[in-house]
């Protein structure tokens, strides 16, 4: 073998373990990558209790409850399914009914959604494009000026 072969053999060999190792971490994380589930897509692909994940919705309306403390309860829906979010903290000033919201923690055995950060809109005309891509697929989306 010459030199060039044998330089071209390593380069080869480097690439071929450097594509399975990319193969392998994409596999290994193919469910992980979204930025966060809405209640629909929990409920379909049965997510098993302790997971940490997101949850992206809309808080519905008349379900904010405070508990002890500064435990708060709500609802997190995508208009065809919802879930029960608990949170222990301090929610964020944009935190209200009928807005945008995605919550980050762990299911419990009950079913229920124990979050510990709350992320709310930014600004009147936002809200996460995956929750809007959601809503506008079920049609229940209601385009206001400024939005696309």
């Amino acid at each position: 073998m010459t030199r060039k072969q044998k330089r071209l053999a390593v380069i080869g060999a480097a690439l071929a373990v450097l594509a399975l190792a990319a193969g392998l971490v994409l596999t290994a994380l193919r469910d992980t990558i979204v930025f966060f589930y809405s209640p629909s897509e929990i409920a379909e692909k049965a997510i098993a209790p302790g997971a940490r994940i997101r949850v992206g919705g809309l808080v519905e309306e008349g379900s904010v409850s405070r508990g002890d403390g500064a435990e708060v309860h709500f609802t997190v829906t995508d208009t065809a399914k919802t879930i029960k979010v608990v949170y222990a903290g301090v929610l964020p000033d944009l935190f209200r009914e009928g807005q945008g919201v995605v919550v980050e923690g762990v299911l419990d055995a009950g079913g229920h959604f124990v979050a510990d950060s709350v992320l709310a809109k930014h600004d009147e005309n936002y809200m996460p494009r995956e929750v809007a891509d959601a809503l506008k697929k079920q049609g229940v989306w209601q385009e206001k000026s400024g939005q696309k």
